[in-house]
């Protein structure tokens, strides 16, 4: 795991081929103790340049302000992972509202784990839990590999991808979508990213919400932040594959996750706490995003994630539709699972976001979202037909997504 960001930058350099599949994530895992260390990371490419944010601009977005969990360095991204990998994650929290039986099984399934589950109704933008809610909502964390998805659908959306025929990466290397997503090959996503150029990225990064909050008036929250111009740690490279410089939310996850689960709808997520709020919570969209003709492309790759890649500890009887992300400094770790189910009667969403040492890191996220999805079928809640009413959605002047040219 040290090694991921330092191989990435000699693929790219040097073009160590043989190493594509050493970048499938490891599994194992022996707890440590966190411990700051500086980040060993080899430095920018030397193809990408700087690029102004006219994209942004010209979108009416705004970079917001970044909000740091570590005091900056001179360049590049800074995360410590100074928590503890083991900690009381739903302490302090306040599960008014909440579905108690998802918030139970969130619950369970986290266990001793110092992070996160949202769990969100991919058809309203209902969180239904949010464990350790304030790691959910404030200051964000590098997305790590969950940036791939979004990167897959900009390239299939500015058809640098030919849907899933295998691409040219390096030398007489070719691979095809479903692989490059089912085991996080980052070489591919880099090449996607140097191809796509920073301008497109940013353009659809903030389409998807990256760098605004996802929440409509939920108190506390953060918003994340996508950096005004390519990394000067990996440039584009490092950008779409590892996420570089950027800070996504546990929550802003969560609505990029619901927007794929539901065919392009990006929802406000809203967490009504009462018994009323819940009676009359109304959806509220904040985008149509003009996805649907290519998630039957990337879900090939999210369900391979978890049927044979990185993600297999969340594999069961149901189909999951996921996407793993590790990233590592010193000893310490950052894990994720953005995923989505679609079978049974009810659809759901479910992140899961860990940090601390060698246990947290993405296969192990996926297997707490596994858990979650296997206790809820263990309480028959796929099966059941109860929902909570809704009024008929009040639909916002939504902002339908347009090609970048």
């Amino acid at each position: 795991m040290k090694l991921k960001h330092g191989c990435l930058a000699l693929l790219l350099i040097s073009g160590c081929a043989a190493l594509i599949s050493a970048q499938t994530q490891s599994t194992s895992a022996k707890p440590a103790v966190a411990k700051k260390k500086k980040k060993t990371v080899a430095h920018a490419s030397a193809t990408t340049a700087k690029a102004p944010l006219t994209v942004a601009k010209a979108a009416g977005a705004k970079p917001a302000a970044k909000t740091t969990a570590a005091p900056a360095k001179k360049r590049g991204w800074v995360q410590t992972w100074d928590e503890p990998t083991f900690a009381q994650s739903a302490s302090g929290d306040d599960p008014s509202g909440e579905d108690l039986t998802v918030r139970s099984a969130a619950i369970e399934a986290l266990g001793p784990y110092n992070g996160s589950i949202v769990v969100v109704d991919p058809t309203n933008g209902r969180i239904l839990t949010m464990v350790n809610q304030k790691l959910a909502l404030e200051g964000g964390f590098q997305p790590c590999s969950t940036i791939k998805v979004s990167v897959a659908l900009a390239a299939l959306r500015e058809k640098i991808i030919p849907h899933t025929t295998p691409i040219h990466i390096f030398g007489h290397n070719r691979m095809d979508l479903t692989n490059a997503l089912g085991y996080s090959i980052n070489l591919y996503f880099a090449n996607l990213g140097v191809k796509l150029g920073y301008e497109r990225v940013n353009y659809y990064a903030r389409l998807f919400g990256y760098g605004e909050k996802a929440g409509l008036d939920i108190p506390g929250e953060q918003p994340g932040y996508f950096p005004p111009a390519p990394p000067a740690n990996g440039g584009m490279g490092m950008l779409t594959s590892f996420g570089e410089e950027i800070k996504q939310t546990p929550l802003e996850l969560a609505a990029i996750m619901t927007a794929v689960a539901n065919g392009g709808t990006l929802y406000y997520m809203q967490y009504p706490r009462t018994a009323e709020e819940i009676a009359n919570l109304t959806p509220r969209v904040k985008r149509h995003l003009d996805i649907q003709d290519y998630i039957a492309d990337i879900k090939p790759g999210m369900h391979g994630a978890v049927d044979f890649g990185t993600a297999r500890r969340a594999k069961q009887e149901t189909d999951i539709y996921g996407k793993t992300g590790t990233c590592s400094e010193g000893r310490t770790h950052l894990g994720w699972f953005g995923s989505f189910s679609e079978t049974g009667k009810k659809k759901l969403v479910v992140v899961v976001m860990l940090t601390g040492g060698r246990p947290s890191i993405g296969p192990m996220a996926a297997s707490l979202a596994g858990d979650v999805y296997r206790r809820l079928a263990a309480d028959n809640y796929f099966r059941s037909t109860e929902s909570t009413p809704l009024l008929p959605a009040a639909i916002m002047t939504p902002n339908v997504m347009q090609a970048s040219k």
